[in-house]
């Protein structure tokens, strides 16, 4: 009986440490939220939102941005969903890339605790300052019609990659690159060696742009070796350029939408 007794205490006093961790309410955001990402999606507000729902988020009758609190939304994807479709009652749908999105999101998750007057942002001329000269990063990659065809080209890369992709992109490389983007190493039958990045591949044929940007199309069944890197070629700029750098050339980056 008393070991019942203690096994049936051992239950409770299990159960009521339980307890609070069950009754907790499910987390609400999705993500943690980069300091870039909120920064720009001060920006984006400021430019699409703030004409009706004031630079305090509550200029519009019955809703309090501020609050974190949506009708609407409760995770970031129904915010998505609700930021582009509009609203009956009057709200525009928006069209925004997902470089806006993020921002966007971000900002309204953390308006209640951001102070937009004090957010500070890179600038995109001084960020193309760095990225032709500091930065030299026209030596791999290509805008529009300028630059190398070695790394991938970035005329869009401000409609595609959020800002904290991007400043994560230029502090560590390897954990933002796309699989199609790692660097690959074939061997032909011949015994040639080429060294560059895929462009396209199937199951039977590999194109590659080599570290020379020659373009080169392969036929797999002619390969004797073919390696996929796990490591970015680009090197990291943590070390080789300011922190105030870094944000400016996000600046640039983000403002590369293809147009």
């Amino acid at each position: 009986m008393r070991r019942l007794l203690e096994i049936a205490g051992l239950a409770l006093v299990s159960a009521l440490a339980d307890a609070p961790a069950a009754s907790a309410q499910a987390p609400l955001h999705d993500t943690q939220y980069a300091e870039a990402d909120i920064a720009y999606g001060a920006t984006v507000y400021a430019a699409r939102c703030v004409t009706c729902h004031g630079t305090q988020g509550d200029a519009t009758g019955g809703v309090n941005l501020r609050s974190g609190r949506f009708r609407n939304a409760v995770v970031d994807r129904d915010l998505d969903r609700f930021i582009r479709a509009g609203s009956s009652a009057g709200m525009p749908a928006f069209a925004l890339d997902n470089a806006e999105m993020a921002g966007i999101i971000a900002y309204l998750r953390n308006m209640n605790a951001v102070d937009a007057a004090s957010v500070t942002v890179g600038d995109p001329a001084r960020g193309r300052s760095v990225y032709d000269g500091k930065g030299a990063c026209a030596s791999c990659h290509r805008v529009g019609g300028t630059g190398s065809h070695v790394a991938p080209n970035l005329s869009d890369i401000g409609a595609a990659r959020s800002p904290a992709s991007l400043e994560r992109s230029l502090l560590d490389p390897t954990s933002q690159m796309m699989p199609i983007n790692r660097p690959v190493r074939v061997v032909t039958k011949d015994g040639t060696v080429i060294n560059g990045r895929r462009l396209n591949e199937d199951t039977y044929g590999l194109q590659l742009m080599d570290d020379r940007e020659h373009l080169h199309s392969l036929v797999k069944a002619d390969l004797r070796e073919y390696t996929i890197g796990k490591m970015s070629p680009m090197p990291p700029f943590k070390d080789k350029l300011s922190k105030g750098e870094i944000a400016d050339l996000v600046a640039y980056l983000l403002s590369l939408k293809g147009l």
